[in-house]
């Protein structure tokens, strides 16, 4: 290459030995020069400049017209937004609270039981909700934008729930008008027509003649209850706090949620009991029923001790008694052919010392009560009665709900029965006097010789094996007798009977057997896709003191990070009363806790004695016995791991015991917690 080439620097070999340096202002030949397109020396060659004038550098930048146009443009695209949601909003609120100013309205029409009016105000209410719903939908571009849009389609959902929920009370408005007075209710085609009925008698009996017209109307209204549920179902409580302004939100959410479930199962569950009924109250044709008396202060597995039993005829709605007897005398024509499960052999001795097969008088002690029944009708045909469509079991409380609202009964023969608290037993003296009846020690003793003689009955038989039909009798009397204003009461001491599994059913028609199942009348232990839990309590002492005895359930849930499921759960017995060697003294009970099928059992405690886990109704069931003194507390503790994850939601469905009253319960998973009184089987559901 040539020499002096000016575009090459020349590097001496001497030069840093000779001193020579660059002069000052002079850039060094080791340093090549940085420059731009232009030839000028580029920025990353220049000495870093102060931070004031970079700032100073940008807002020129920005002050620039572009850039003044951007900055406009955001803001002017920010103002939009914000009144495109504000003013809508501000629409959407005043029109919501017409909305709930009709919707007040609307409630006090129901809670007055006026029947013209609420017709009048669910007009308007329709109206308000349309146009709340026009307003609303200007909002519907937010459902588009991330986490606002939630809230725009909960709203919606909301919405379309309740013009569904409209529909379906102007359904019920229409089915029920001819029936207005029954369900309590002024206004109506009853009223303004003039049904001439004075008696609860009369209007039954229009009833249960026009039932079939009532049927059709039922599939409408279960379709229609089922899209409120499909909307309602997809609001997340969870997304929204647990008070806003002084008002409880998120837990108002869930109570609203589990009211219309409850609502729609009772509709589409119902409809096949309201297609039977022409059979169950012998429209058809007159039915006999077997009806058994449990007593739910001595508790067994469904709902208490077989004590008494009556056989009713049912002929167009009409219920009488054709005989009854005491369950022992029942018993002495029976010959036990079936071993004893063992926990009544060892805990209830008695005539098991000798004789280890079952009685009939204790084969209620399946907790499914078909199960149960279907055993026990094979060997009621054995002792001789034949001929009966089904069984039905009662408990005292439904005999306390009727007197409650009929009043003091009269019984000839016997005296008067009321729920009055009489200090004997600190308890409604109609249960008094049936226990004074039903305190019957041993078997009834026939001569071997003479199948008419008795040879040996215990104190009170030959009263006790009366008083269940004439008490019976005398009630059912009583209340077709009532005026007919006293019918909405009646129905509904009937209707809280029946839900709260005071009254059960066993018929032996398939159809109608299918229709009680439906509607949570049977006593059967169900299949659930979830977690699962049932307590069942069996009395094996013969005292009555489950009269005394409350009980408090206590559940701990844990999810771990995979989903897997551990539950503690804590049973509190408490009996406050003082031993008295009659009604109250030691409860030797049998406990079985039924859990989902392969649920592994890590503790178990406060138990005496314990069964080692097992399967039953496709259940894990684990099982004990513990004693409980008067004046006195058992706990009973179970840790178990659950054989599915769970991954979202958490689903629970308890079962209640027949013949219990309404165990506190209580449950806790995170920072979730419910409490409530089990008085009917409850579903649950937990966002995770």
């Amino acid at each position: 290459m040539p020499e002096g080439n000016p575009t090459i620097p020349q590097i001496k070999p001497n030069e840093k030995e000779q001193g020579a340096s660059s002069t000052q202002g002079e850039d060094s030949i080791l340093i090549p020069k940085l420059l731009n397109k232009e030839g000028e020396q580029s920025d990353l060659a220049k000495p870093k400049s102060d931070w004031k004038g970079k700032v100073g550098s940008f807002f020129g930048k920005i002050s620039s017209g572009r850039s003044v146009k951007i900055l406009v443009s955001l803001f002017t695209l920010l103002v939009i937004f914000a009144l495109a949601i504000i003013i809508p909003s501000i629409s959407v609120f005043k029109k919501a609270k017409v909305l709930y100013a009709n919707g007040l309205k609307t409630k006090s029409a129901i809670e007055t039981q006026d029947l013209n009016v609420l017709k009048g105000e669910l007009a308007t209410t329709r109206g308000s909700l349309e146009e709340l719903q026009k307003s609303y939908k200007v909002l519907a571009w937010t459902k588009f934008i991330p986490f606002l849009g939630a809230y725009w389609r909960d709203g919606n959902h909301a919405l379309t729930a309740a013009s569904h929920g409209l529909d379906a009370v102007d359904i019920l408005v229409e089915t029920i008008d001819p029936y207005a007075d029954i369900v309590g209710f002024t206004g109506g085609k009853a009223e303004e027509e003039g049904d001439g009925a004075k008696t609860a008698e009369e209007r039954i009996d229009f009833l249960v003649q026009t039932i079939p017209s009532v049927i059709p109307k039922l599939d409408s209204l279960a379709q229609v209850t089922n899209k409120v549920k499909q909307e309602m179902d997809q609001i997340n409580p969870n997304r929204y706090p647990a008070n806003f302004r002084g008002i409880v939100l998120r837990e108002n959410i869930r109570r609203v949620q589990e009211l219309i479930n409850q609502g729609a199962s009772l509709i589409s569950d119902g409809k096949p009991l309201i297609e039977v009924a022409p059979y169950l109250l012998g429209i058809e044709s007159e039915r006999t029923y077997l009806v058994i008396f449990q007593n739910d202060k001595e508790l067994r597995p469904t709902g208490g001790f077989l004590t008494a039993y009556s056989v009713m005829s049912v002929k167009e709605g009409k219920f009488e008694p054709v005989s009854s007897n005491d369950i022992y005398n029942l018993d002495a024509q029976y010959k036990p052919d079936t071993p004893a499960p063992e926990p009544i052999i060892k805990y209830l001795e008695g005539p098991y010392v000798l004789n280890k097969n079952l009685r009939l008088r204790d084969m209620n002690w399946t907790p499914d009560f078909a199960q149960s029944m279907e055993q026990f009708s094979r060997a009621v045909e054995e002792a001789g009665i034949k001929g009966i469509d089904g069984i039905i079991a009662v408990d005292t409380h439904l005999l306390v709900n009727l007197l409650e609202v009929l009043g003091p009964v009269g019984v000839p023969g016997f005296g008067n029965y009321s729920t009055q608290i009489v200090p004997e037993c600190n308890c409604p003296q109609v249960i008094y006097e049936l226990e004074l009846f039903a305190d019957v020690e041993g078997p009834i003793v026939w001569d071997p010789l003479d199948p008419t003689r008795i040879i040996y009955a215990p104190p009170n038989y030959e009263n006790r094996k009366k008083i269940i039909g004439p008490l019976m009798n005398s009630i059912l009397a009583n209340a077709m007798g009532q005026p007919k204003e006293k019918l909405p009461d009646l129905f509904e001491a009937v209707f809280k009977s029946l839900t709260e599994k005071h009254v059960l059913f066993y018929l032996f028609d398939e159809e109608a057997q299918k229709a009680v199942e439906s509607f949570g009348i049977a006593g059967r232990i169900d299949d659930y896709q979830g977690d699962y839990l049932h307590i069942n309590d069996a009395n094996l002492g013969g005292r009555k003191s489950n009269l005394y005895v409350t009980q408090e359930v206590d559940q701990q849930i844990e999810v771990e990070k995979d989903g897997s499921v551990v539950k503690t759960v804590t049973i509190t017995y408490k009996n406050p009363e003082k031993f008295d060697g009659w009604l109250n003294s030691v409860l030797p009970n049998w406990v079985r806790i039924y859990v989902p099928k392969g649920s592994e059992l890590l503790a178990f405690e406060g138990v005496e004695d314990k069964k080692e886990p097992y399967e039953e109704f496709g259940k894990t069931v684990f099982a004990g016995f513990f004693e409980l003194r008067p004046e006195g507390v058992s706990k009973v503790t179970f840790k178990y791991k659950l054989p599915f994850k769970v991954d979202g939601e958490y689903n629970l469905f308890i079962q209640k015991q027949p013949g219990k009253d309404a165990p506190l319960y209580s449950l806790t998973l995170g920072k979730q917690e419910e409490e409530f009184f089990l008085r009917t089987d409850k579903e649950l559901k937990f966002r995770i």
